[in-house]
């Protein structure tokens, strides 16, 4: 059965050209090494929500595991932490539908 990582954040102030290029050069392309696929990513402009929500699957909850075990997604999310504030991540099952 898919999962999917959802994962929230807020871009620190005065950080936002680093962490676009951070998030496009290597957050992203290093969880789809990892073998997370990437689903959707929202951006918020206005309201009282995160800045960005994000998710992406991977086939199993044991792919998931092994990705959220390893030194790779510690070492980007450290990484990611630089760049952003009030980071929270949750697995669930994929429905195939927008998810929070």
């Amino acid at each position: 059965m898919a999962v999917k990582l959802l994962m929230s954040w807020d871009i620190r102030p005065g950080k936002e050209q680093g962490y676009f290029e951070f998030a496009m050069q290597t957050f992203a392309p290093g969880l789809m090494k990892l073998g997370w696929q990437p689903t959707e990513v929202w951006y918020t402009l206005y309201g009282d929500a995160p800045q960005i929500l994000t998710g992406g699957i991977t086939e199993t909850l044991e792919q998931m595991r092994d990705i959220l075990d390893s030194d790779e997604w510690e070492e980007l999310k450290s990484r990611l932490l630089e760049y952003v504030t009030n980071f929270r991540y949750k697995v669930v099952p994929a429905t195939g539908r927008f998810q929070l």
